[in-house]
């Protein structure tokens, strides 16, 4: 039982984790006043900039990983999903081997309006491998399911009480802390991108055009504002 019980803790956790970075959320609360749109990047256009701006992140992101962090696997891999009808998002996971993964879709390299906001976007992303994002998010949801399994047994639950507090409380741990995780990730992208050659708060001019979360409760991503924010503090700094 017990056995059986951890393993859907973890699978609640890797699941929980592989949400922890979406650029595109759904449309809660109040939006930041968006600024007048360039006209969008032709296909081959979009195409020679994304090809552009890995070539030149990637390395820098590697390097920040490799002297922030030991013992971790810092060779990113860079990806496109080019599946169809995928919505306008980017995401950070691992394979099998543990490697770092940086997924794109289509629809987001299409919408960027700038090399910068692509760039910005790819610091962004390989900022939450930097940081350990993933590991720590399975950490909380780890957490949370045992502490909801735990109430739910001293208050009587059956096993079906029970599972399902665990994976209640796998997904608000692993909600508690995301907000925080994609404003650091949103700093240290700040640092990739301007040691990369980019104008970070250009392309953090990406946040103008993309529904904004609000303030919600255990929502999964801060306000846009609170976003542009820490770009602008943090590239201040640099």
């Amino acid at each position: 039982m017990i056995k059986k019980t951890m393993c859907a803790i973890a699978a609640v956790a890797v699941l929980a984790a592989c949400e922890v970075v979406p650029v595109q959320t759904e449309a809660q609360g109040n939006t930041v006043q968006a600024k007048p749109s360039a006209p969008t990047l032709t296909q081959s256009q979009a195409a020679r900039s994304f090809a552009r701006v890995v070539q030149t992140v990637e390395p820098v992101a590697e390097r920040e990983c490799r002297v922030r962090t030991s013992g971790v696997n810092c060779d990113f891999n860079i990806i496109i999903d080019d599946r169809p009808n995928q919505p306008s998002n980017a995401f950070q996971t691992l394979d099998k081997k543990g490697r770092p993964v940086v997924v794109f879709t289509l629809p987001l390299i299409r919408d960027a309006r700038n090399a910068d906001e692509l760039a910005f976007v790819l610091g962004h992303e390989t900022a939450h491998h930097i940081a350990g994002h993933i590991e720590r998010q399975q950490q909380n949801a780890v957490a949370g399911a045992v502490i909801f399994a735990g109430l739910a047994t001293l208050t009587g639950g059956d096993a079906n009480a029970v599972r399902s507090a665990q994976k209640l409380g796998a997904q608000v741990g692993a909600r508690t802390y995301s907000k925080d995780f994609e404003l650091e990730a949103d700093a240290l992208g700040t640092i990739i991108t301007a040691k990369a050659g980019y104008n970070p708060i250009r392309g953090a001019e990406f946040f103008t055009r993309i529904p904004d979360p609000g303030d919600k409760f255990l929502g999964t991503h801060p306000p846009n504002a609170a976003r542009i924010k820490v770009v602008r503090q943090t590239a201040a700094g640099l």
